[in-house]
């Protein structure tokens, strides 16, 4: 892997992993498109490490909190880091029980085409939902609803950040808190992942520099793509990422259907 190409990855996972395009269906939409296999084990899970940082400094204060009450007993700091784990079994029981199906998935190139159809729907939706949420993630049944979207956006396609706000918008969770509990089950979900991977990972014929530059460009894109997104959600724009979706999953479902 050249530095170009690093830097060029490494963009694409900062921005695509946060913004509700869908970072899976792009890359399934780019390897048919390029004709291309995907970058080596070591450097997917470093740009994932990469993007796991980026909540972690974009939501810093958040993260200090929740651990500073965490170590002080306080029952509303335990008690919301138990929903953001709770949330995440979901997801975690679709990847360890159904690997091979959810494997299925990504060899299909349509999958990803019709994904961004549907994640297009969803953040169209939101229009509606923006208005009327106004709460926080309180309760169990909370979130596990917003734990099964995400599961659901395991398809590529659909994206994971997208349908976990939308879907915590929908029940009532005000916009800046939806994205907060979003990007923060994030952190369980991409930690998870890259410890699942670590028998695979092996250091043979790495360039640790194109490892570096790939990463530190994805956590810096990472954290200007999550600003960007909370901005659209406070001027209840973030139904504008729907045509783009749209878009590019039509063209792609007609270029499949020709070629």
């Amino acid at each position: 892997m050249t530095y170009l190409e690093a830097l060029v990855l490494g963009f694409v996972q900062g921005a695509t992993e946060f913004l509700p395009v869908s970072s899976s269906g792009h890359l399934v939409i780019a390897q048919t498109l390029l004709g291309v296999e995907a970058p080596g084990i070591v450097f997917e899970v470093a740009v994932h490490l990469a993007t796991l940082v980026s909540i972690l400094v974009a939501y810093r204060t958040r993260v200090w909190d929740l651990g500073r009450g965490a170590l002080a007993r306080d029952p509303s700091a335990l008690r919301y880091l138990a929903f953001v784990v709770f949330a995440s079994v979901p997801a975690g029981l679709v990847g360890v029980l159904a690997k091979d199906q959810v494997e299925a998935l990504f060899e299909s190139p349509v999958v990803p085409g019709v994904g961004l159809l549907i994640t297009g729907v969803l953040l169209w939706s939101s229009r509606s939902a923006l208005p009327r949420a106004s709460g926080t993630v309180s309760t169990w049944t909370i979130a596990l609803a917003i734990g099964v979207a995400q599961a659901f956006a395991i398809t590529p396609g659909v994206s994971r950040s997208g349908t976990t706000i939308v879907a915590a918008l929908w029940l009532g969770v005000e916009a800046r808190e939806a994205a907060a509990f979003s990007f923060l089950m994030a952190i369980p979900a991409i930690a998870g992942a890259a410890v699942l991977e670590l028998p695979d990972l092996s250091g043979a014929g790495l360039d640790w520099g194109v490892l570096a530059l790939g990463s530190v460009v994805a956590a810096v894109v990472g954290i200007l793509a999550i600003r960007t997104l909370v901005a659209l959600l406070a001027s209840r724009s973030f139904h504008a990422f729907a045509p783009y979706c749209w878009a590019v999953g039509a063209l792609f479902l007609i270029y499949l259907g020709v070629r």
